[in-house]
Parts: structure tokens; sequence; C-alpha cells
């Protein structure tokens, strides 16, 4: 069966890559990339579960062969899809669960029902256990993250986690964290968020010292909230040898692509996004409205039909399905819960991509060589 092409991230080809079966590290020796990368999968997580899941994992297969897969959901629904698909049935381990987390749960009810038995648990606790490298789950957020949170743990030195979202720009894509994990920041948060979503883009975008801003409804120094402006000191002062810290940029940067990291806090981030989301459509049904308005303009829509099939390929959000769950001791990928088999398909890439050149570690290493934030300068009145 032949699939659509891979999301191939703008600022790197992936293939090229690959191709070689191995990678210089950090400290210059050769790794080698024959090893294969197992992925757990949630089966049952999202609107529509290991019907999505499943022929998801095997366009992912396609594209990235060698993965391997260990899956947890319910056998009687999970089996039969299996079984359509066998070169993915051949790499994959199954797991049978009774309980699968619904869309509608709260974390706190989650936990209680799932905890230790659920499909999105036992799928986090392979990543834990090692069995996996990298859990993928298109359920619940909320539950997710609480049940990693709970699994997994925080790294050290990180107080919360964060989403990290793959955004396309006009010049290719930027990280944007974060898109929902907390609600509210101070200064260290967001200067742990840099730091982390400056190492997510070394690897998603093969970029040795990416540039970061801190959103924010102005450039200049003076404008923002107390915690944004202290961040941005922060940044500015230690000058971290892995990123570079541009000052804070504006909404309209999102789109333009003016850094490779953008960082703001959840509560305004996933307003961001769902924005982003709601414009796209919009824009698309302005353009579906106008191209059937008159002849003339059904005419003209046949002369730039691949214009528009172009723009409609740019503006698919299944091509950036994916949120990364940053700050965990172990790597977490959050799929849109409505989305199709392409689109978590392309989650189980960005997963894959995540475990393959290493998060976790290049996470560590800038966090260790990251010197201890400033204090900031005492005011003549505290000096007296």
């Amino acid at each position: 069966m032949q699939y659509a092409k891979p999301r191939l991230l703008c600022r790197i080809n992936w293939g090229q890559r690959l191709a070689s079966l191995s990678d210089v590290k950090a400290d210059g020796s050769v790794e080698d990339m024959s090893k294969h990368v197992t992925i757990s999968l949630d089966a049952m997580g999202g609107d529509h579960g290991p019907k999505v899941v499943v022929p998801g994992a095997a366009i992912a297969l396609e594209r990235r062969p060698d993965s391997r897969f260990v899956m947890f959901g319910d056998e009687a629904l999970v089996r039969p899809l299996l079984d359509q698909h066998p070169k993915l049935k051949a790499v994959t381990t199954f797991h049978h669960t009774d309980v699968a987390v619904k869309m509608d749960d709260k974390p706190s009810q989650a936990l209680r029902a799932g905890r230790y038995k659920s499909s999105m648990w036992k799928a986090i606790d392979a990543t834990k256990t090692g069995e996996a490298s990298v859990t993928v789950s298109a359920g619940n957020t909320g539950a997710l993250m609480a049940m990693s949170k709970f699994c997994l743990k925080s790294m050290a030195h990180i107080e919360r986690p964060a989403i990290a979202a793959i955004w396309p720009t006009v010049r290719g894509e930027s990280v944007v964290l974060d898109v929902g994990a907390t609600i509210g920041a101070d200064a260290a948060h967001l200067y742990d968020l840099a730091i982390m979503g400056a190492a997510m883009a070394q690897i998603v975008f093969d970029l040795k010292r990416p540039t970061v801003g801190l959103l924010n409804v102005g450039v200049e120094e003076i404008k923002g909230l107390d915690a944004v402006k202290e961040a941005g000191r922060m940044l500015r002062e230690a000058n971290l040898p892995h990123l570079d810290y541009r000052g804070f940029v504006e909404g309209d940067d999102l789109g333009k692509g003016t850094v490779d990291v953008v960082v703001t806090e959840g509560f305004t981030g996933n307003i961001a996004l769902k924005t982003a989301e709601g414009t796209a459509k919009q824009i698309a049904e302005y353009l579906r409205a106008a191209m059937g308005r008159s002849l003339m303009s059904r005419i003209g829509y046949l002369f730039a039909k691949g214009a528009f099939a172009a723009l409609k390929e740019k503006m698919d959000p299944r091509k950036v399905n994916g949120g990364v769950f940053l700050g965990l001791d172990g790597v977490v990928i959050k799929s849109h819960g409505g989305t199709d088999a392409i689109g978590f398909a392309s989650a189980v890439e960005l997963g894959y991509e995540m475990a393959r050149y290493d998060l976790m570690a290049k996470v560590r290493e800038m966090i260790d060589a990251a010197p201890a934030p400033a204090a900031p300068a005492a005011s003549p009145a505290e000096t007296d």
C-alpha cells in the first residue's frame, strides 16, 4: 500500500540524515543509527481509538522502517486491525488492557480509574521501564499530562512541564511552548522553557544555536508583565551557549517565523494555538466560498488549482500534529484527539525523531550547561 509523502521539516532533510545510518554526537563520536526505535502507543486514545492509531502507526512504519512498536489496548478491537497490516503486526508487541481513559475524564478521575491498568498508563510506563523510548497518545490531554507527571516524574531542576508544538511559519517551522500544560509562569519557569525549547529545536531543525524569543505585548524592554521582563533579563545576561536570545516577539511573529523558538506560558500559548487553528479554517472557508461564487471564479480556480493545492498542503494541520511534553523524565507525545491516520502518523514520526536524536540527553546537557540565573540588581533603596 502506498501512502502520502511524509512530513519533511523544512530546515532539515530527514531522509538524507537517516540514510547514512550513523550520526555524529556532540562529543564528536559516531552513533550507530541502525538501532531500532521502539515507540509505545496508547491504542485506545483519541476520538477514534484503534481505528486511527493502528493505520497511523502503519503509515509511520512505512516512513520510518526502523521503528518498532509496543501497543496497549482492547485486544478485541485492536487485533483485527493489526491483522490488516501484516508489516506493522510483525514489529509490534501487543498488550491487552481492560481500561481506557475517556476523552471527557477529569485528570483526577483518570488517575483513580486508570492508574496502573489503563492503556494510557501502561503506554507511559513502557517508556519509564525502558521497554520503549517514547510514548504517543491521542488521549485526553489533562489525563495524559497528569499520568505522565505521576509516572515519569519531572526532570531534575524542572519544576513544571510544558507542551511544545511545531508551528508552521512563512519561513519554515518554529517551536512554540508552552501551549497548554500549565497556567501562569514566573521568570524562572520561562527561563527553563527557553532552554528546553532550544533543545527541541536543535533536534528537530538541526540547529547548533537556535534563536529564542519571549512572547510579549511589544518588543520594547519596558513593556509586558514583570515575569516576562525578568525572564528576558535573565536570558540576556546568561548568554547561554546553546541558544541565541533575541528579545521579545509579538503575536504576528509567530506566523513570520522571526525566531526558531517562541516562549510563553500555557494560558497565552493555548489561546494562540487555538486562534491560529481557527484562522486557518476560516481562510479555507473564505477561499472555498469565493471559488464557487461565479462561473469566472470557477474557471480561475482551474488555472490556479496547483497553487491552491500547495496552499492546502501548507495549511494542513495533520502535517504538524503532535505536542511534546517537555520537562518530564521521559518523552511523551500528545496527538490531537480528533486527527486521522495521517495526522497520527505525524505524531508518531515526531516521537521517533525525539527518541532517535535523544531529546532527553540534549535537554539535560543544556540545563547542566546553563548557569544559575543572576539575581536582579538591588534598587538604591535596598542598598541603603
